[in-house]
């Protein structure tokens, strides 16, 4: 490690795509002298108060923790500036890091992006890559500027994206990849990176996600529609309706089969799956779950009723739906 270059290191991340990262620093021997996260928040039906994952792995770490609701005031600059910090680590953070902020770390902020820079800049870039379709993703350690992850590159580290690929797997995969990609940048020190400047014409964007987002729309490819199922999960999860229950949906394939029936139409109910006409193809649903019940297969759902075929799902099945 360089520590002529980085004495004292700063973490602001709040997820558990962060705590990976703050883990695996802690556990290679770095000193953390603070950690920022956002304000605790309600979670649940309860809406119990919890901490972030970030929180929670720094107080069991006795890292000091600094939970500002914005950065922006003066003084949130300031306060940085009296810590001297060396450099400021950023991994999903979630708070906008003004100016003042990125320049009162001797060497400026770098940031743990989870995508390969310039491809899927912003909120939701793992998301954003499995929606795609995307046949490899990665990490980028970036040295942050004033623009939407425009800054920079210092290290990347390329990740196949399987069809089996989560947002929750793949999440916990990138974390553990900018972990160790990250410790490169830090042993190598500012004075050993080559910083490389990203070819914006090739950006693309990841804004944040809407809930409504995750409606499934039958009107769409069964290819596309199992990628929604596997990006939104764990969070909004994919989600349909039928006989007027809301059904989240957990698990789905594309079947290699054709179907002449309107989309949304249930073709075929068994212990194998839900088969659901799709605007190209059959999607077969594996797991899903009734509004306040447990996930479960449809093998266990089928079990306690009748799905008839011929069955419509979807809250709305007229064309040009959420999703």
């Amino acid at each position: 490690m360089n520590a002529a270059a980085y004495k004292k290191l700063g973490f602001a991340g709040t997820p558990e795509f962060a705590a990976v990262i703050l883990r695996v620093l802690s556990d290679a021997g770095l000193e953390l002298e603070v950690v920022l996260s956002q304000p605790d928040r309600g979670s649940g039906r309860g809406r119990k108060v919890v901490a972030s994952p970030v929180k929670q792995v720094a107080l069991e770490r006795d890292i000091e923790v600094w939970q500002p609701a914005s950065l922006k005031p003066h003084g949130a600059a300031e306060e940085l500036r009296a810590r001297q910090l060396d450099v400021l680590i950023v991994a999903a953070y979630g708070l906008l890091l003004p100016p003042a902020v990125l320049k009162a770390p001797r060497f400026g902020c770098i940031n743990v992006h989870a995508s390969l820079l310039p491809r899927w800049r912003g909120a939701a870039p793992v998301q954003a890559a499995i929606l795609a379709g995307d046949e490899v993703t990665g990490v980028t350690i970036m040295q942050m500027d004033a623009g939407l992850d425009t800054g920079p590159m210092l290290r990347k580290r390329s990740c196949e994206l399987t069809h089996e690929a989560t947002a929750a797997s793949l999440t916990t995969a990138l974390a553990q990849a900018g972990a160790a990609c990250l410790l490169d940048v830090l042993a190598a020190g500012p004075d050993e990176l080559a910083p490389q400047p990203q070819d914006s014409a090739l950006a693309t964007y990841a804004g944040r996600i809407d809930k409504s987002a995750a409606e499934l729309n039958f009107h769409r490819d069964a290819e596309f529609l199992a990628r929604c199922v596997r990006a939104y999960d764990p969070w909004p999860v994919a989600y349909t309706a039928m006989a007027g229950e809301r059904l989240r949906i957990w698990r789905a394939e594309r079947l290699p089969a054709e179907s002449r029936n309107t989309p949304g139409t249930v073709v075929a109910a068994s212990a194998a799956g839900l088969d659901i006409a799709t605007g190209d193809g059959l999607l077969r649903v594996l797991e899903l779950q009734r509004a306040g019940g447990k996930r479960m297969s449809v093998e266990a759902y089928l079990a306690a009723r009748e799905v008839p075929l011929g069955q419509t799902l979807g809250l709305d099945t007229a064309p040009g739906g959420a999703t």
